[in-house]
Protein backbone atom coordinates (compact mmCIF):
# COMPACT_ATOMS: atom_id res chain seq x y z
CA UNK A 1 0.00 0.00 0.00
CA UNK A 2 0.73 3.22 -0.57
CA UNK A 3 1.58 5.36 2.85
CA UNK A 4 3.59 8.75 4.10
CA UNK A 5 6.72 7.20 5.89
CA UNK A 6 9.35 8.52 8.00
CA UNK A 7 12.35 7.01 7.72
CA UNK A 8 14.17 8.86 11.13
CA UNK A 9 13.44 11.55 13.51
CA UNK A 10 13.37 15.20 11.69
CA UNK A 11 12.41 13.81 8.34
CA UNK A 12 9.69 15.01 6.31
CA UNK A 13 7.41 11.54 5.28
CA UNK A 14 7.34 10.48 1.73
CA UNK A 15 5.24 8.54 -0.07
CA UNK A 16 6.30 5.06 -0.40
CA UNK A 17 5.18 1.55 -0.49
CA UNK A 18 4.68 -0.12 3.23
CA UNK A 19 4.22 -3.74 4.07
CA UNK A 20 0.09 -3.85 4.24
CA UNK A 21 -1.16 -4.17 8.22
CA UNK A 22 -2.60 -7.43 9.62
CA UNK A 23 -5.13 -7.06 12.64
CA UNK A 24 -4.19 -9.11 15.77
CA UNK A 25 -6.99 -9.92 18.13
CA UNK A 26 -8.83 -7.22 19.23
CA UNK A 27 -7.77 -5.29 16.45
CA UNK A 28 -10.10 -4.00 13.04
CA UNK A 29 -8.15 -3.17 9.67
CA UNK A 30 -9.32 0.26 8.17
CA UNK A 31 -9.28 1.76 4.60
CA UNK A 32 -8.32 5.50 5.43
CA UNK A 33 -10.96 8.25 3.84
CA UNK A 34 -9.22 11.09 5.13
CA UNK A 35 -6.28 11.97 7.95
CA UNK A 36 -6.10 15.61 9.39
CA UNK A 37 -2.45 17.32 10.16
CA UNK A 38 -2.04 18.40 13.24
CA UNK A 39 0.81 19.69 15.12
CA UNK A 40 1.25 16.87 17.63
CA UNK A 41 1.71 14.85 13.91
CA UNK A 42 4.75 17.11 13.57
CA UNK A 43 6.34 17.38 16.55
CA UNK A 44 5.70 13.39 16.93
CA UNK A 45 8.27 13.21 13.53
CA UNK A 46 10.34 15.83 14.66
CA UNK A 47 10.95 13.92 17.67
CA UNK A 48 10.06 17.20 19.70
CA UNK A 49 7.22 15.41 21.44
CA UNK A 50 7.74 13.35 24.64
CA UNK A 51 6.10 9.98 22.55
CA UNK A 52 8.21 10.42 19.68
CA UNK A 53 9.19 6.79 18.24
CA UNK A 54 12.60 5.25 18.33
CA UNK A 55 11.89 2.97 16.05
CA UNK A 56 11.76 2.96 11.81
CA UNK A 57 10.62 3.10 9.18
CA UNK A 58 7.16 3.68 10.69
CA UNK A 59 3.73 5.54 8.74
CA UNK A 60 3.28 8.76 9.82
CA UNK A 61 -0.02 10.19 11.26
CA UNK A 62 -2.11 9.66 14.52
CA UNK A 63 -5.93 9.52 13.48
CA UNK A 64 -8.12 10.09 10.87
CA UNK A 65 -11.64 8.53 9.62
CA UNK A 66 -11.65 5.03 7.79
CA UNK A 67 -14.63 2.59 6.76
CA UNK A 68 -14.18 -0.79 8.55
CA UNK A 69 -14.57 -4.25 6.33
CA UNK A 70 -18.34 -3.74 7.63
CA UNK A 71 -18.76 -1.08 5.47
CA UNK A 72 -19.45 1.47 8.58
CA UNK A 73 -17.34 4.67 8.70
CA UNK A 74 -15.58 5.52 11.97
CA UNK A 75 -12.86 8.37 13.24
CA UNK A 76 -10.30 6.12 14.80
CA UNK A 77 -7.00 7.21 16.95
CA UNK A 78 -4.15 5.72 17.90
CA UNK A 79 -2.84 3.05 15.27
CA UNK A 80 -0.70 0.22 15.95
CA UNK A 81 3.01 1.46 15.09
CA UNK A 82 4.31 1.01 13.33
CA UNK A 83 1.41 1.93 11.10
CA UNK A 84 -0.16 5.23 11.18
CA UNK A 85 -3.02 7.48 9.36
CA UNK A 86 -1.47 8.73 6.36
CA UNK A 87 -1.83 5.65 4.21
CA UNK A 88 -4.30 3.62 2.17
CA UNK A 89 -5.11 1.46 4.98
CA UNK A 90 -4.20 1.25 8.87
CA UNK A 91 -4.62 -0.68 12.09
CA UNK A 92 -5.97 0.07 14.93
CA UNK A 93 -7.62 -1.46 18.45
CA UNK A 94 -11.49 -1.98 18.14
CA UNK A 95 -12.24 0.00 20.89
CA UNK A 96 -10.10 3.53 19.51
CA UNK A 97 -13.02 3.26 16.92
CA UNK A 98 -16.23 5.53 16.87
CA UNK A 99 -19.22 6.16 14.66
CA UNK A 100 -19.39 8.77 12.95
CA UNK A 101 -22.54 10.95 12.58
CA UNK A 102 -23.76 10.31 8.67
CA UNK A 103 -24.60 14.13 7.83
CA UNK A 104 -20.37 14.54 8.73
CA UNK A 105 -18.41 14.77 5.59
CA UNK A 106 -15.06 12.88 5.89
CA UNK A 107 -12.83 15.92 5.75
CA UNK A 108 -14.93 17.27 8.85
CA UNK A 109 -15.02 14.38 10.45
CA UNK A 110 -11.14 13.77 10.50
CA UNK A 111 -10.16 17.45 11.22
CA UNK A 112 -12.69 18.25 14.31
CA UNK A 113 -12.04 15.24 16.93
CA UNK A 114 -8.60 16.21 17.34
CA UNK A 115 -8.87 20.12 18.32
CA UNK A 116 -12.35 20.09 19.49
CA UNK A 117 -12.01 17.08 21.92
CA UNK A 118 -8.84 18.79 23.65
CA UNK A 119 -10.31 22.34 23.94
CA UNK A 120 -13.71 20.31 25.31
CA UNK A 121 -12.14 18.08 27.96
CA UNK A 122 -9.16 21.09 28.61
CA UNK A 123 -12.21 23.27 29.61
CA UNK A 124 -14.46 20.60 31.49
CA UNK A 125 -12.22 17.92 32.27
CA UNK A 126 -8.86 19.92 33.52
CA UNK A 127 -9.94 23.25 34.23
CA UNK A 128 -13.85 22.01 35.81
CA UNK A 129 -15.55 25.26 34.36
CA UNK A 130 -18.28 25.90 36.12
CA UNK A 131 -21.51 27.81 34.91
CA UNK A 132 -20.91 31.80 34.46
CA UNK A 133 -17.10 31.45 34.87
CA UNK A 134 -14.70 33.64 33.28
CA UNK A 135 -12.57 32.03 30.92
CA UNK A 136 -9.31 33.50 28.79
CA UNK A 137 -8.58 31.30 25.98
CA UNK A 138 -4.87 32.20 25.12
CA UNK A 139 -4.26 31.63 21.38
CA UNK A 140 -7.23 31.67 20.38
CA UNK A 141 -6.79 32.20 16.55
CA UNK A 142 -5.07 28.87 16.13
CA UNK A 143 -7.84 26.02 14.75
CA UNK A 144 -8.27 24.43 18.40
CA UNK A 145 -8.60 27.90 20.24
CA UNK A 146 -11.24 29.41 18.49
CA UNK A 147 -13.33 25.90 19.19
CA UNK A 148 -12.02 26.61 22.45
CA UNK A 149 -14.09 29.62 22.33
CA UNK A 150 -17.61 28.71 21.13
CA UNK A 151 -17.19 24.89 23.61
CA UNK A 152 -16.61 27.43 26.52
CA UNK A 153 -19.68 29.40 25.77
CA UNK A 154 -21.28 25.93 25.12
CA UNK A 155 -20.05 24.44 28.73
CA UNK A 156 -21.34 27.38 30.19
CA UNK A 157 -18.81 30.22 30.53
CA UNK A 158 -20.33 33.86 31.49
CA UNK A 159 -17.57 35.66 29.93
CA UNK A 160 -14.79 34.48 27.46
CA UNK A 161 -11.68 36.51 26.74
CA UNK A 162 -10.08 35.67 23.18
CA UNK A 163 -6.40 36.31 22.68
CA UNK A 164 -4.07 35.79 19.53
CA UNK A 165 -2.09 37.26 17.04
CA UNK A 166 -4.21 36.65 13.55
CA UNK A 167 -6.03 39.66 12.89
CA UNK A 168 -8.38 38.27 10.45
CA UNK A 169 -9.15 35.55 12.86
CA UNK A 170 -9.61 38.24 15.68
CA UNK A 171 -12.06 39.76 14.14
CA UNK A 172 -14.04 36.87 13.62
CA UNK A 173 -14.40 35.48 17.21
CA UNK A 174 -17.25 37.18 18.08
CA UNK A 175 -19.18 35.43 16.05
CA UNK A 176 -18.25 32.20 17.73
CA UNK A 177 -18.11 33.35 21.27
CA UNK A 178 -15.71 35.90 22.02
CA UNK A 179 -17.02 38.64 24.65
CA UNK A 180 -13.31 40.12 24.33
CA UNK A 181 -10.69 39.80 22.13
CA UNK A 182 -7.41 40.87 22.36
CA UNK A 183 -4.00 41.25 20.31
CA UNK A 184 -0.96 39.32 21.54
CA UNK A 185 1.18 41.30 19.03
CA UNK A 186 1.85 44.16 21.24
CA UNK A 187 4.78 45.66 23.40
CA UNK A 188 5.22 43.76 26.94
CA UNK A 189 4.03 46.50 28.77
CA UNK A 190 0.79 47.05 26.65
CA UNK A 191 0.24 43.62 26.84
CA UNK A 192 0.35 43.24 30.32
CA UNK A 193 -2.02 46.07 30.74
CA UNK A 194 -4.72 45.25 28.99
CA UNK A 195 -4.45 41.85 30.34
CA UNK A 196 -5.06 43.72 33.68
CA UNK A 197 -8.02 45.39 32.33
CA UNK A 198 -9.71 42.38 31.35
CA UNK A 199 -8.60 40.80 35.04
CA UNK A 200 -10.20 43.31 36.82
CA UNK A 201 -13.52 43.92 34.81
CA UNK A 202 -14.25 40.20 35.87
CA UNK A 203 -11.51 38.02 37.11
CA UNK A 204 -9.64 35.12 34.72
CA UNK A 205 -11.41 31.82 36.10
CA UNK A 206 -9.46 29.51 33.98
CA UNK A 207 -6.76 30.28 31.43
CA UNK A 208 -6.54 27.92 28.42
CA UNK A 209 -3.06 28.34 27.33
CA UNK A 210 -1.74 27.02 23.73
CA UNK A 211 1.14 29.40 23.18
CA UNK A 212 3.25 29.33 26.53
CA UNK A 213 6.19 31.70 26.63
CA UNK A 214 5.99 35.87 26.83
CA UNK A 215 1.82 35.76 26.12
CA UNK A 216 1.94 33.20 29.76
CA UNK A 217 3.94 35.55 31.48
CA UNK A 218 2.45 38.65 30.58
CA UNK A 219 -0.74 37.27 31.77
CA UNK A 220 0.96 35.88 35.13
CA UNK A 221 2.12 39.49 35.32
CA UNK A 222 -1.08 41.06 35.00
CA UNK A 223 -3.05 38.50 37.89
CA UNK A 224 -0.21 39.49 40.06
CA UNK A 225 -0.68 41.87 43.00
CA UNK A 226 1.49 43.63 44.66
CA UNK A 227 -0.48 43.61 47.86
CA UNK A 228 -1.66 41.29 50.56
CA UNK A 229 -5.58 40.89 49.95
CA UNK A 230 -8.22 38.28 50.51
CA UNK A 231 -7.86 35.59 47.75
CA UNK A 232 -11.08 33.88 46.66
CA UNK A 233 -11.10 31.06 44.19
CA UNK A 234 -8.12 30.23 42.56
CA UNK A 235 -7.32 30.80 38.83
CA UNK A 236 -6.86 27.75 37.01
CA UNK A 237 -4.29 27.48 34.23
CA UNK A 238 -4.28 24.75 31.68
CA UNK A 239 -1.93 24.23 29.74
CA UNK A 240 -1.93 22.51 26.49
CA UNK A 241 0.65 23.71 23.68
CA UNK A 242 3.57 25.68 23.34
CA UNK A 243 3.87 27.77 19.98
CA UNK A 244 5.18 30.71 21.45
CA UNK A 245 8.30 29.01 23.35
CA UNK A 246 8.43 25.93 25.49
CA UNK A 247 9.51 27.83 28.76
CA UNK A 248 8.29 30.53 30.86
CA UNK A 249 10.40 32.68 33.37
CA UNK A 250 7.90 32.00 36.91
CA UNK A 251 8.43 34.53 39.39
CA UNK A 252 7.52 33.19 42.74
CA UNK A 253 4.96 36.20 43.27
CA UNK A 254 2.81 34.99 41.18
CA UNK A 255 2.24 32.09 42.77
CA UNK A 256 2.29 33.71 46.31
CA UNK A 257 0.40 37.03 46.01
CA UNK A 258 -2.87 35.24 44.15
CA UNK A 259 -4.83 32.29 44.08
CA UNK A 260 -3.16 30.14 41.38
CA UNK A 261 -2.92 26.29 40.21
CA UNK A 262 -1.38 25.58 36.72
CA UNK A 263 -2.49 22.05 35.24
CA UNK A 264 -1.23 20.44 32.41
CA UNK A 265 -3.48 18.24 29.91
CA UNK A 266 -2.02 15.10 31.54
CA UNK A 267 -1.93 12.72 28.69
CA UNK A 268 -5.01 10.58 28.04
CA UNK A 269 -8.01 10.42 30.20
CA UNK A 270 -10.00 7.26 31.09
CA UNK A 271 -11.77 6.14 27.48
CA UNK A 272 -15.17 6.71 29.00
CA UNK A 273 -14.00 10.59 29.79
CA UNK A 274 -12.53 10.80 25.85
CA UNK A 275 -15.64 8.80 24.31
CA UNK A 276 -17.93 11.19 25.47
CA UNK A 277 -16.18 14.15 24.84
CA UNK A 278 -16.07 12.48 21.01
CA UNK A 279 -19.16 11.93 20.94
CA UNK A 280 -20.19 15.89 22.34
CA UNK A 281 -17.82 17.09 19.92
CA UNK A 282 -19.05 14.92 16.68
CA UNK A 283 -23.21 15.61 17.44
CA UNK A 284 -22.24 19.26 17.81
CA UNK A 285 -20.30 19.04 14.41
CA UNK A 286 -22.99 17.77 12.70
CA UNK A 287 -25.31 20.48 13.80
CA UNK A 288 -23.44 22.92 12.78
CA UNK A 289 -22.35 24.47 15.96
CA UNK A 290 -18.85 23.87 16.04
CA UNK A 291 -16.96 24.32 12.53
CA UNK A 292 -13.57 23.98 11.12
CA UNK A 293 -12.11 25.31 7.89
CA UNK A 294 -10.20 22.82 5.82
CA UNK A 295 -8.10 22.35 3.21
CA UNK A 296 -7.31 18.98 1.40
CA UNK A 297 -4.48 17.61 -0.09
CA UNK A 298 -4.12 14.17 -2.08
CA UNK A 299 -2.10 12.10 0.32
CA UNK A 300 0.26 11.63 -2.47
CA UNK A 301 1.41 15.24 -2.15
CA UNK A 302 2.24 14.81 2.32
CA UNK A 303 6.06 16.12 0.90
CA UNK A 304 4.79 19.32 -0.49
CA UNK A 305 2.32 20.18 1.96
CA UNK A 306 3.83 19.26 5.23
CA UNK A 307 5.95 22.45 5.94
CA UNK A 308 3.23 24.56 4.92
CA UNK A 309 2.82 27.64 6.82
CA UNK A 310 -0.02 27.25 10.05
CA UNK A 311 -2.79 28.67 8.80
CA UNK A 312 -6.24 29.03 10.53
CA UNK A 313 -7.25 25.61 8.16
CA UNK A 314 -6.72 22.24 9.12
CA UNK A 315 -5.31 20.74 6.24
CA UNK A 316 -6.76 16.82 5.58
CA UNK A 317 -5.16 14.41 3.66
CA UNK A 318 -7.12 11.93 1.07
CA UNK A 319 -5.24 8.50 -0.08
Amino acid sequence: MRAGIIQKLGQTPCIEDFPEPIAAEGEVLLTVLAASLKPVDKQLAAGTHFASPREFPRVAGSDGVGRLEDGSRVFFGGPRRPYGSFAERTVVRRAQCFQVPESLDDATAAAIPNPGVSAWLSLGHRAKLSAGETVLVLGATGVTGALAVTIAKILGAGRVVAAGRNPTVLARLPALGADAVLSLDQPREALIEALRRQNSEKRFDVVIDYVWGPPLEAVLAAITTDELTACGSATRIVQVGESAAPTIELRAAALRSTALVMLGTAGIPPMEVLSDALGRVLELAAKGALKVAVEEWPLEEIESAWNRPASSRRLVFRP
